[in-house]
């Protein structure tokens, strides 16, 4: 069956547990909008994104769409799908890259952090925006002392996520380096962040959200 054009979807906050009171809003998606909100959900897998479609509903970001299942075109899926990158185990950490980084300690309980909207209760959430902030006549900022934690070793390349759109690296670093990230951290960290570093001292493992350069317009997709 060929995609339609356009499919009319209704959506409203998803309450566990309870019978929903929220409003419903309509929205109409083309094919390639529907598509991409499934895929940060279930990754560039054709057989799982074709079941939801088929379902006609999935839980996107707290919220819950419906639409009238169909049975998509599967040439015109795998089209879509083409569109989207693939993991690359062999592509090298760039620092330069890195939008954000989240500390996780060892009692970090959520399965996933990287598909949750937050970051769980035992992890520190680190954009590059805040954390690069430097103080008055400081040449270094946490973010820099960060990065620092990744050059002795380079993180390893863990997946692609469709979610955050970016490459994801893990590090997990030694009680030397982390007694030292966590002196610098105290030193240059802005002072809206210092109430956070209590859990530098359990850290076990850094997550470093990379983001993909675009691909020029004559060149091959990244």
């Amino acid at each position: 069956m060929p995609f339609p054009e356009t499919i009319p979807v209704k959506y409203s906050e998803e309450e566990a547990e309870f019978i929903s009171m929220r409003p419903l809003v309509r929205q109409t998606f083309r094919p390639a909008e529907l598509v991409d909100m499934i895929v940060a959900v279930t990754g560039k897998d054709a057989q799982r994104v074709q079941q939801i479609l088929r379902s006609g509903t999935v839980v996107f970001h707290s919220y819950r769409y419906w639409w009238q299942g169909f049975e998509a075109e599967p040439e015109k899926l795998a089209e879509i799908l083409e569109k989207y990158p693939d993991a690359n185990p062999a592509r090298p950490f760039r620092p330069e890259d890195c939008t954000e980084a989240i500390l996780e300690s060892h009692a970090a309980s959520a399965p996933d952090p990287l598909l949750q909207t937050s970051a769980p209760r035992h992890s520190l959430r680190l954009r590059r925006e805040e954390a690069s902030r430097k103080g008055l006549f400081r040449t270094r900022s946490l973010w820099d002392a960060l990065m620092d934690l990744a050059r002795p070793t380079p993180p390893g390349y863990r997946e692609y996520s469709y979610a955050l759109r970016a490459d994801i690296y893990i590090l997990q670093p030694n009680a030397a380096q982390l007694a030292h990230f966590a002196r610098e951290a105290a030193q240059y960290s802005p002072r809206a962040l210092r109430p956070h570093l209590a859990i530098l001292p359990s850290i076990s493992q850094v997550v470093f959200v990379c983001l993909r350069p675009e691909p020029d317009s004559t060149g091959p997709r990244r």
